[in-house]
């Protein structure tokens, strides 16, 4: 039974597993990253970094494994970039000098202790920006984004050396555009969808819907800080993403129950922008 899923979604490849309090990590290739590690992915051991969306073991309790891995490909020489909520960047790296000390080599780390409205230069035009986010424990979501540079028309048909000294003189001369490419919020109330309307406006958002019906309804996934569909289709006709990606699901629900669920709450508003996370090997089965 293959234990991972593959998507390509847009212009992304999803690659990884998410089973709500079991585990969640995905690597999305194209931006060279990892987003929350409760699953060690070989495909991503070698990404630049890692967002973590906050410290529940479902969500980084494989990361040592992932650092393992990345020592013995050879990139365990450059410490992963592991964008975190701030105040979980000091015991996690307490927890992996321990860790070291155990396994005789050195599980290290960049750790970037984020608050939420942060921003940071990824690469390039590539920036990630740090969401509010509701769970009992510090939490984050991420949007990556690109921040373009356009030419203020006042400034347009200027020759090159005039906007030389434009900037010589510290003058701004550009407007930024910013396109916001991926979101990822989970385990959250979906409260953080009034904090970041941004996230609506996404090429890709990566968003969970834990609890699907009323074996666990409503007032229960908010009492564990979670996100019911129920609530999530009071949003669906706001969401402009081209594609959103539904995962973190409760395994009360078998694969078939999730895609009936959801395509009968959200698929007249959602049509073929809405994708599931799911098992690829057909057997009605969560991974093993």
């Amino acid at each position: 039974m293959n234990a991972l899923t593959r998507m390509s979604i847009g212009s992304y490849t999803v690659h990884g597993a998410s089973l709500g309090g079991l585990y969640t990590g995905f690597h999305i290739p194209e931006v060279d990253s990892l987003f929350d590690v409760g699953i060690a992915l070989r495909t991503g051991a070698a990404a630049s970094r890692l967002f973590l969306s906050h410290a529940h073991l479902d969500h980084v309790g494989a990361l040592p494994s992932l650092l393992g891995m990345r020592g013995m490909m050879g990139a365990g020489d450059r410490p992963l970039d592991v964008f975190c909520p701030a105040g979980v960047d000091g015991p996690l790296v307490a927890a992996l000098d321990q860790l070291s000390a155990l396994h005789r080599w050195p599980l290290r780390i960049h750790p970037i202790p984020l608050e939420p409205g942060d921003e940071h230069q990824l690469k390039g035009n590539l920036w990630v920006k740090a969401l509010k986010t509701f769970h009992p424990v510090p939490s984050l979501g991420f949007l990556l984004f690109e921040r373009v540079a356009k030419l203020k028309s006042e400034y347009q048909g200027m020759s090159g050396p005039e906007i030389v000294a434009l900037k010589r003189k510290d003058v701004e001369i550009n407007d930024y555009i910013e396109r916001p490419k991926i979101a990822y919020l989970t385990d959250t109330l979906p409260d953080a969808l009034k904090y970041a309307p941004e996230a609506l406006e996404a090429d890709l958002l990566i968003i969970e819907c834990t609890f699907l019906d009323d074996r666990k309804g409503v007032d229960i996934a908010r009492a564990g800080c979670h996100i019911h569909l129920e609530e999530l289709s009071e949003w669906a006709s706001a969401i402009k993403s081209k594609s959103v990606l539904l995962m973190h699901f409760s395994q009360l629900h078998r694969p078939s129950q999730v895609i009936k669920l959801c395509h009968d709450r959200l698929g007249k508003i959602l049509g073929d922008r809405l994708h599931l996370f799911l098992p690829q090997h057909g057997d009605d089965q969560w991974w093993i």
